[in-house]
């Protein structure tokens, strides 16, 4: 199926839907925390390990899962995953003991370290390489969705009926979009498509890519896991504002995903290095002017515009670099990804209670600012141009 085929956009949407139930779950509970905390009669900070001991499963898992299952029809592959997150979502909902659904997230999160490995080059397969970029611009989108309708939905609905209501909403959408995916991906043996290996294989180029998607991502995580500290102490925003400025924040990151659908194709590299450059502005510019309400309502909104054009990329980068297959390739990057989200809300803890919330932009802006100069570096270190220069002849 190529670009043109209704067949081919109907799978990228469901694709692009099931993003948006991972990361919704992945998150929501940070949203029904005080609920979740007083019905399993356990504290709020081991409701929130439900979040952070999540990304660390998937950190752990992603490149073993991928390497074990790698060779296996996608579609089947997905439809599978998506029935293991329908399942164990259910699960979720009925668990009785903080200690069943700790269990239950757990196989959520193995789900989904596999599935971040592969949707990519599902989804890529589907089009033709000159759209690609494009294509997965539309797949990431349903990740930035999340932010802004996601979440804030699920906790209307857990806050309404019930936090156990919101994950069985969620199981229910999850089995919808795994009948769909079985439905309409066709079942393209792994490895059959150009997808399936790099359009420009280059080891170093990409050992470069997940150094700085690390770096940058960390850079995000540092300041944004306590932008609500950060807005109430240092911007003066009353705590109630907090609500609306993320919202705006959440809508700044779709729009950064449409503005990479625009661009990407045209050159990966550099739709990147934009994108983290300006992330890098961004949080220097809400370090130095954030005090001041209105610059800091734009700076952190523009860091949600370029954390989302960031994760839009980097499926075309990864497809573009990939020095073997790209499930591997996409595992590294993922795992590099949830490796900043982690490290980037620890940087921010220690710096929060030790420097207090303006400490982390700096923090943020400087990592940023590592991740520009690894990103700039990157050419000089491909593997091609440095297998391509001249020997020295030997006397």
């Amino acid at each position: 199926m190529r670009l043109g085929s209704a067949k081919a956009v109907a799978a990228l949407v469901a694709m692009s839907a099931s993003t948006f139930t991972y990361v919704t779950t992945e998150v929501l509970p940070i949203g029904l925390l005080p609920l979740i905390a007083d019905d399993l009669h356990t504290t709020r900070s081991a409701v929130g390990l439900l979040v952070t001991g999540y990304g660390l499963v998937v950190v752990v898992a992603s490149i073993p899962l991928t390497r074990l299952t790698h060779g296996l029809p996608r579609r089947g592959l997905l439809a599978g995953l998506l029935a293991a997150f329908v399942v164990a979502t259910f699960a979720s909902a009925l668990a009785p003991t903080y200690w069943l659904l700790l269990a239950s997230r757990v196989l959520i999160a193995l789900s989904q370290a596999l599935f971040w490995s592969v949707i990519t080059p599902a989804a890529g397969a589907l089009f033709a390489a000159e759209v690609r970029g494009r294509a997965l611009s539309v797949l990431y989108a349903g990740s930035s969705l999340a932010g802004v309708l996601g979440v804030p939905a699920g906790t209307w609905l857990g806050q309404q009926a019930g936090w156990r209501t919101a994950f069985l909403a969620m199981s229910a959408l999850g089995l919808v979009i795994a009948v769909a995916v079985a439905a309409l991906l066709p079942d393209i043996p792994a490895g059959q498509s150009d997808a399936d290996r790099g359009s420009e294989p280059d080891a170093g180029r990409y050992q470069v890519l997940v150094v700085a998607t690390a770096l940058a991502v960390t850079g995000a995580f540092t300041a944004f896991t306590y932008v609500s500290p950060f807005l109430t102490d240092v911007s003066g925003f009353d705590s109630s504002a907090t609500g609306m400025l993320l919202l705006v924040r959440g809508i700044a990151g779709v729009a950064g995903v449409v503005l990479v659908g625009l661009i990407v194709d045209r050159n990966p590299w550099l739709t990147m290095l934009v994108a983290v450059a300006v992330q890098a502005a961004a949080l220097a510019l809400q370090y130095l002017l954030g005090a001041a309400q209105p610059a800091a309502a734009v700076t952190i909104a523009v860091s949600g515009l370029t954390l989302a054009a960031l994760s839009a990329v980097l499926g075309a980068r990864v497809l573009q670099v990939a020095p073997g297959s790209s499930d591997l390739a996409s595992a590294g990057t993922s795992t590099a990804f949830n490796v900043g989200i982690t490290g980037g809300a620890l940087i921010g803890s220690v710096l929060l209670s030790q420097a207090g919330a303006r400490s982390t932009a700096l923090a943020g802006a400087l990592l940023t600012l590592a991740a520009v100069a690894a990103i700039c570096a990157e050419p000089a270190l491909s593997s091609a141009r440095r297998a391509a220069r001249p020997r020295p002849v030997s006397a």
